[in-house]
């Protein structure tokens, strides 16, 4: 019989790194990666946790964001990711991202274009990118990522490389971050 503790923790293969979009110091003790889908309802849950915990931990937390578009379930998934990494191409990825969460319910791509408007951002270059999927190697990149490190789901966290696999309520969440074995970089 296995104990708890000689269950195999599933690691994130690719570590976080400067081809990741990252709030925080990279320098951080801890780090939280999601791998999430802006279309998930779990996801959008998840968004304002991950804001309280980064605004409780400060500097003392790196969070990164990989796109993990479920396709078969959310058929916005993708248009949103690219718009994200579109944004990104312009210098603001985490605008997007969080306009994207905080209007998970208006993700057809009128609203993708009305979104990058409201943010000063050269519309008809996002326009063309999303429909030509010019951040689609990158999205792929990202899922296949997840795909090695065991993600089937979404979000998934990983904190400090290991993947997080209690519940993500801010409580349960900040605990696991603080109590995780420290990073080596």
């Amino acid at each position: 019989m296995k104990t708890e503790s000689t269950i195999p923790l599933s690691k994130l293969t690719l570590p976080v790194g400067k081809r990741d979009h990252i709030q925080g110091p990279i320098t951080a003790p801890k780090t939280l990666l999601e791998y999430g889908d802006y279309e998930c309802p779990f996801c959008g849950a998840a968004y304002g946790i991950v804001k309280a915990v980064q605004q409780t931990l400060g500097p003392e937390l790196c969070f990164a964001f990989r796109n993990f578009p479920l396709t078969n379930m959310h058929p916005h998934a993708e248009h949103s990711a690219e718009a994200a990494e579109a944004a990104g191409a312009q210098g603001k990825f985490w605008e997007m991202h969080d306009m994207l969460y905080e209007n998970q319910n208006a993700l057809e791509d009128e609203d993708l274009a009305r979104y990058a408007a409201e943010l000063g951002l050269d519309v008809p270059r996002l326009i063309r990118e999303v429909e030509t999927g010019a951040h689609k190697k990158r999205i792929r990149e990202d899922f296949m990522s997840g795909v090695r490190s065991g993600v089937n789901g979404t979000p998934t966290f990983f904190i400090n490389g290991v993947r997080h696999d209690g519940a993500y309520d801010y409580d349960i969440l900040l605990a696991a971050i603080i109590e995780a074995e420290p990073l080596r970089k």
